[in-house]
């Protein structure tokens, strides 16, 4: 067997431990961070195989990675950047004409307002597809989320603190409000 069929994400899996090295973490350390087993951080690390889309989102935004590197990664682990029409911003032409594509990384700071979301667990992350209803009976994926479950259970936490927090609250029926202000003579 030659070596390009036994490391066919060489390239991927050698920039995959630079990343790793450069940033001072051990196998443990990454892999925890994105819940999967050691032993396939190694297998991605040694160019053997490739993560899912999902797991490679989840390993962008652990490194934190700009756009441009980004890119790369997710070309060297042998996916394609995605072209159809939903992926572009209506409008945005470069000189040539080509329409240009858009990739929202989390420095973005524009506000996405959805009305549906669909999740979908595994035993290594979490990810959230936000939708929003257009004019056809198929919602618009407005933007995806990955996560480790960790931080999905914080999430869900801190959501749940901010909505207990800002809760309007209501006096018991009957019951007059109370002016701080006025005093007793």
């Amino acid at each position: 067997m030659s070596e390009v069929s036994k490391q066919p994400f060489k390239n991927f899996g050698d920039r995959l431990k630079t990343l790793r090295q450069t940033m001072q973490e051990s196998p443990a350390d990454v892999s925890g961070a994105v819940e999967i087993d050691e032993a396939t951080l190694a297998r991605y690390e040694n160019g053997q195989e490739r993560p899912s889309e999902d797991i490679l989102n989840l390993l962008i935004s652990h490194f934190d990675m700009q756009d441009d590197d980004a890119a790369r990664l997710w070309k060297l682990a042998g996916y394609e950047v995605p072209t159809d029409r939903d992926d572009y911003i209506a409008g945005a032409d470069d000189i040539q004409g080509n329409r240009a594509g858009v990739l929202v990384m989390a420095i973005d700071p524009r506000i996405i307002y959805t009305d549906g979301m669909h999740v979908n667990a595994g035993p290594h992350g979490v990810v959230l597809s936000f939708a929003q209803m257009s004019g056809s009976q198929q919602p618009l994926v407005t933007a995806r989320v990955g996560m480790s479950r960790e931080q999905a259970r914080s999430i869900i936490s801190t959501l749940q603190g901010a909505l207990d927090r800002t809760e309007p609250r209501q006096l018991p029926s009957g019951k007059k409000p109370v002016d701080d202000k006025s005093t007793e003579s």
